[in-house]
């Protein structure tokens, strides 16, 4: 049965920008989901909601929000990153599990805008523009590392999301990371915004990774904004601001053949919806519920 829920970056809380003083409380982000029909939510930023797991569960089931996933930025191609992008997903694993069990999923990705070569390529990357086979080898070693501490030290399962402006990005990338991690330890995070985005077809992921995909993030991707940002060679924040990931049913991604794909793999997890936005781009709360009510119209 597949549930929905919703995440902070939805509310503008991407990337430590709950520091920026535009931008919402945990408790009034999780107010707002619980208020838009939401089950579920993913942690947001490290330090975004509580870290002491009594209190962040106690927080939750007032608002009858189940604590479902973890996003953990990891440094993989260069191995003196691996033991501490290790040790950070731990703690995350070790909160989430503290407060939720043993359900909830670490979302692993690259080192988010640490690369000016591929921010300057985003939305248009070649297969020229990928990792060298040594990177390769280095990259897949951490990605291995951290899934394997996480199920060791805290008994939960890792996906990888594969991410816009980072080093699997498109969809030659995905499937070669794909291939060279082992599915027992490693599943995947289908953002079927990212996906369109980066080159590739939503749909067509779902049938090619049916046996690895173990959450999914529902974002869709605004078609004339992406055909711009390509051609003026946006970096990806500006791309985020200009509106690239709207609202459900705006763009360019086919939920309602997705959800058809999903369901003829039998995919049982969560739909987080995500509409990546800045500290304060429109309004959040009226944002979700329209989503919500998107997805509520597709069946869900």
């Amino acid at each position: 049965m597949i549930r929905i829920a919703n995440a902070p970056c939805s509310w503008g809380v991407i990337e430590r920008t709950y520091e920026d003083e535009r931008a919402y409380d945990y408790a009034r982000v999780i107010d707002e989901m619980q208020e838009t029909g939401f089950a579920g939510t993913e942690l947001g930023d490290w330090g975004f909601m509580p870290t002491e797991p009594a209190v962040l569960k106690v927080e939750l089931q007032k608002r009858s929000l189940s604590l479902i996933a973890s996003w953990v930025t990891a440094v993989l191609i260069e191995p003196e990153g691996h033991a501490d992008s290790a040790d950070r997903a731990v703690r995350a694993a070790r909160l989430l599990a503290e407060a939720a069990g043993d359900k909830p999923i670490i979302v692993m990705g690259d080192n988010l805008f640490a690369y000016e070569e591929r921010n300057k390529i985003v939305g248009r990357v070649t297969p020229a523009d990928s990792m060298v086979d040594e990177q390769w080898r280095m990259f897949v070693d951490g990605v291995h590392h951290i899934a394997r501490r996480v199920k060791e030290e805290a008994g939960l399962r890792t996906v990888f999301h594969p991410h816009c402006a980072t080093w699997i990005e498109a969809p030659h990338e995905v499937a070669r990371l794909m291939e060279m991690t082992d599915p027992d330890l490693v599943g995947l995070c289908l953002d079927t915004g990212h996906c369109q985005f980066g080159g590739g077809d939503p749909v067509s992921a779902v049938r090619q990774y049916a046996d690895r995909i173990w959450h999914v993030h529902f974002k869709d991707c605004e078609p004339h904004i992406a055909t711009q940002a390509r051609k003026e060679g946006w970096e990806y924040n500006v791309a985020v601001g200009q509106g690239l990931f709207c609202e459900l049913g705006q763009g360019d991604v086919d939920f309602a053949v997705v959800l058809n794909e999903l369901d003829l793999i039998k995919y049982d997890g969560w739909v987080v919806i995500e509409q990546d936005v800045l500290p304060s781009m429109g309004t959040p709360k009226e944002a979700a519920q329209r989503n919500r009510n998107y997805v509520r119209s597709l069946g869900l």
